[in-house]
C-alpha cells in the first residue's frame, strides 16, 4: 500500500548531531529545472506515492526548492584518505542533504541532490553536474541494484535550464536526485576523529548504531561490534564488486560507506574481459584501485575506521589483543 505523501521529507536526522558535523546550505536555483526521468519502480519499492513527483511542487522539491516548507537542507563535512594522502577537510562540495523519506516498512532513506552547487566544501568546482554523468551514475547503479550489489540509487534525474563548462565546452547542466541508507563514510568518522576529538566520534558512532546497527544498542562492547558489523558489510560488497568485474576506480575513505552500500562511484566500469590489474580512473597511474586490489583497500579503509574508534574500544589505545 503506498503511502500518501503531501510532504515526501519527514525530518532531516543529521540534525541531531552536532553542527560541526553539516553546514546549514541551500542548494543553488537552477534557471528552468525539468524532470528527465524518475524511478518510478523505486519510488513504488518504497511505496511512496510517485505522482506527487511530477507535480509542480514535485519538481520544486527534487530541484532543491529551499523554500519548500519541511525540507531542511544542508551539507555534510568530512574527511578522508585520497589516494592514500590526508585531506582534512572535503565534504559534500557539490551536494545537499534535503532529508529522509519514510518508506513503508518504516525505513528511513535519505534524499540527497548531486550538481546541486557550490557549498563551503567545493574548494574551487562550480559545484554543478553534466547531465551525461548524471545518466551514467543512473544506469551504473541500476544495473548494481539488478546484479544485487547494495548501492546508492537514482530517484530522479533533472535538468537545470543552463550550460555549464567541462573540458572546454558547454554541455547542459543537470541534478541527480540521490538516495541512500546512508551517507556516512569512513570519512565521516575521521573528520569527528581529527576535528571534534572522542566525543564527537562517540556521537557520531551512537548515531550510526541508532539508525543503521540497533542490534547493537546496549552492549558494552557495542563501538568493538560496529567495527566488526561495518568490516562484514564491506567484504560482503567488495566481494559481490570483483564478482561482477566492477571497478570503483576510487575507493579514498571518504568514499566508503559504513553501511555497505556502493556510494561516489565516478571513474567505474565493469571489465568487458578479464584483466587482474585492470585500472577506470585516468589519475590512478600506480593502479591503487585496480581490479585486484580492491579487497586490500578496503582492509586498508577499515584500519582508519578502527583509528578513530581505539579510544571508544578501550581507554589503553596501546594495548595489544592476546
Amino acid at each position: 500500500m503506498s503511502a500518501n505523501l503531501s510532504n515526501p521529507v519527514t525530518l532531516q536526522r543529521y540534525k541531531t548531531l552536532q553542527e560541526g558535523f553539516y553546514i546549514d546550505m541551500p542548494p543553488a536555483q537552477p534557471p528552468s529545472p525539468a524532470l528527465v526521468e524518475l524511478n518510478t519502480s523505486l519510488l513504488e519499492s518504497y511505496g511512496v506515492n510517485k505522482a506527487w513527483f511530477h507535480s509542480e511542487d514535485g519538481i520544486g522539491f527534487l530541484s532543491g526548492n529551499h523554500d519548500y516548507e519541511g525540507s531542511s537542507p544542508l551539507a555534510m563535512a568530512y574527511s578522508g584518505h585520497q589516494f592514500g594522502h590526508w585531506a582534512p577537510v572535503l565534504g559534500d562540495g557539490r551536494a545537499h542533504m534535503l532529508g529522509q523519506i519514510e518508506t513503508d516498512d518504516g525505513s528511513l532513506i535519505d534524499i540527497q541532490l548531486k550538481g546541486s552547487g557550490r557549498t563551503p566544501f567545493s574548494r574551487g568546482g562550480d559545484g554543478k553536474a553534466t547531465l551525461g554523468a548524471v545518466i551514467r551514475e543512473y544506469l551504473i547503479s541500476e544495473a548494481m541494484a539488478g546484479l544485487g550489489i547494495p548501492t546508492t540509487r537514482t530517484l530522479a534525474v533533472l535538468t537545470t535550464g543552463e550550460q555549464i563548462i567541462r573540458d572546454f565546452r558547454h554541455v547542459p547542466g543537470a541534478i541527480q536526485v540521490r538516495t541512500a541508507t546512508s551517507h556516512l563514510r569512513v570519512g565521516s568518522f575521521q573528520y569527528a576523529h581529527s576535528r571534534l576529538g572522542k566525543d564527537g566520534v562517540q556521537a557520531l558512532a551512537d548515531f550510526a548504531i541508532e539508525h543503521h546497527f540497533p542490534a547493537l544498542k546496549g552492549r558494552e562492547d557495542r563501538y568493538a561490534a560496529f567495527l566488526y558489523e561495518v568490516g562484514q558489510r564491506q567484504a560482503s560488497l567488495i566481494v559481490k564488486w570483483m564478482l561482477s568485474g566492477f571497478i570503483h576506480g576510487v575507493m579514498n575513505t571518504d568514499n566508503m560507506s559504513i553501511v555497505g552500500e556502493s556510494i561516489d562511484f565516478g571513474p567505474c566500469a565493469f571489465m568487458d574481459e578479464f584483466k587482474s590489474g585492470k585500472v577506470f580512473s585516468s589519475i590512478d597511474t600506480a593502479g591503487r584501485y585496480a581490479w585486484n586490489q580492491q579487497a586490500a583497500v578496503g582492509y586498508w579503509n577499515l584500519q582508519r575506521l578502527a583509528e578513530t574508534l581505539l579510544d571508544l574500544i578501550d581507554e589503553d589505545s596501546q594495548k595489544l589483543s592476546p
